[in-house]
């Protein structure tokens, strides 16, 4: 496998970054007035590219990670395509001025809520879906006709280089361009007054980009993360539940901002839970000896996050935590085993940090008002997990948590519902992304009403007596 990192600058510096921002500054004036066939144009173009560099993006994320072609298929190429498709097929419709029906008090006016571009925003994008994560939020801003300088991760620099190369064939750099970089080159946009930032990534590096908005009133669309709960009731499927689970869990290597991460599994299923996943990671990777070697499994995406994940499994059966599945022992090549770990001490860290890697810990309930509790005394998850076939503990357990969106019987699939807001609540993000969501969240809506024959004319000065009565009769009936 080879893992070379391409060759790129470490730092995109200042001087470039303020030139760029400045360079879009005309475009972005002049994208105002562009038409749904010209974006639908851009987005045919991307979606083409997308197709034409399947392989050199397999290749990417392979480099990056080892990540299995098929997971690069369905997680990375396939969201991208399917966003754009769906952008294509309703974007007319999405920027026909929204017409409102006057109030009472509105009488004789006429309304309507246009959707206007934001200007020039910036997307920083994360390394665990390098391809998927920008993209994605690529099409929605080009349909709602924005400039954007994208900031990839520097910890998949193949993947970074690939989309480098990929936008500059596209667009002119004025309109949409690259920039390379970490921490600096991140502070360096960030100092800058753009109209819209859309941060994919972790809470607590949220927080940084929301402070360094506020300075300039930049909205901003925060897709985080968290530690997102199952709750599998004596009622579910054990072994469908099992491989639901699995594959969202070990998929990417457990890399997924979506992940769950832990179970809450009724105790008179427990037992059954932990077989029925073991024998689901034996279906999909094979037993313990042959995962290492499987080309399906992915690869931690460095050291420093391999470290930071083996710290915690290292903890856990430190305190006296079992693994029923999986091993303990370090893997080279950033290797992981899919573990399970149980009979977890609550003061262990991998119950508190966002574990982002292929550990699941299982803890046990009688009452479904106890994984409830827990949940609501932990910042709110960016997804929630339900498997049941009782439907009144399925709302039971909806009704009484929060989450940025759930999935009742499956795991993870919901990114991929074009028609379905995806987002996370405070701790795990603000605002909403995908399809007609990911539109608006780069479009303001601006309010346009037009003056007819309305009666506001009765509510001007002088305020005499019979001004006064008329203002006190709207404020009683008129609304």
């Amino acid at each position: 496998m080879n893992r070379a990192a391409p060759d790129l600058a470490d730092e995109t510096d200042a001087d470039t970054i303020r030139r760029l921002f400045e360079a879009q500054r005309p475009r972005a004036l002049a994208l105002r007035t562009s038409t749904a066939a010209e974006r639908i144009d851009k987005l045919k173009r991307l979606r083409r590219l997308m197709y034409a560099r399947w392989d050199d993006i397999r290749a990417a994320c392979h480099a990056d990670f080892a990540k299995p072609a098929a997971e690069v298929d369905i997680s990375e190429i396939l969201p991208v395509v399917a966003e754009a498709n769906h952008a294509i097929r309703h974007l007319k419709r999405w920027m026909k001025p929204e017409r409102k029906r006057p109030t009472l008090l509105m009488f004789g006016t006429r309304a309507e809520v246009r959707f206007e571009p934001r200007g020039r925003c910036l997307i920083i994008s994360p390394w665990n879906y390098p391809i998927n994560l920008s993209f994605g939020p690529l099409v929605s801003a080009i349909a709602a006709g924005n400039t954007v300088i994208l900031k990839p991760s520097e910890m998949t620099p193949h993947c970074a280089a690939l989309m480098q190369d990929m936008l500059g064939e596209l667009f002119d750099e004025d309109e949409i361009t690259t920039v390379q970089g970490a921490v600096e080159t991140s502070q360096h946009l960030l100092e800058l007054p753009f109209d819209h930032i859309f941060f994919t990534g972790s809470p607590a590096v949220g927080r940084i980009v929301m402070a360094a908005a506020a300075q300039h009133l930049t909205s901003v669309t925060l897709e985080l993360g968290g530690k997102s709960p199952v709750i599998v009731d004596k009622t579910a499927d054990i072994a469908r539940t099992a491989q639901n689970v699995a594959w969202g869990k070990f998929a990417n290597s457990g890399q997924t901002c979506i992940a769950p991460d832990h179970v809450h599994v009724h105790a008179d299923v427990a037992d059954a839970f932990v077989e029925a996943m073991r024998k689901a990671v034996t279906k999909f990777y094979g037993d313990r000896r042959d995962i290492p070697d499987n080309p399906d499994y992915c690869r931690i995406v460095n050291k420093r996050h391999h470290d930071r994940v083996r710290g915690l499994a290292d903890d856990a059966t430190e305190r006296g935590a079992h693994t029923p599945l999986g091993d303990t022992a370090a893997g080279g090549d950033n290797y992981i085993a899919p573990t399970l770990l149980t009979d977890i001490d609550p003061e262990s860290r991998v119950l508190e940090e966002e574990i982002f890697g292929p550990l699941l810990p299982v803890l046990t309930f009688t009452d479904v008002d106890q994984p409830i509790a827990r949940i609501n005394a932990a910042p709110k998850p960016l997804a929630l997990y339900v498997f049941a076939r009782d439907d009144a503990f399925i709302e039971r357990v909806i009704g009484a948590t929060s989450a940025g969106g759930t999935c009742i019987n499956q795991s993870v699939v919901h990114f991929l519902h074009t028609h379905l807001p995806f987002g996370g609540v405070n701790n795990s993000g603000l605002g909403n992304s995908h399809g007609h969501y990911g539109f608006r969240a780069f479009s303001h809506e601006r309010a346009v009403l037009r003056e007819r024959f309305s009666l506001a004319f009765l509510f001007l000065p002088p305020y005499t007596r019979f001004t006064r009565w008329v203002i006190r009769l709207a404020v009683k009936y008129m609304n």
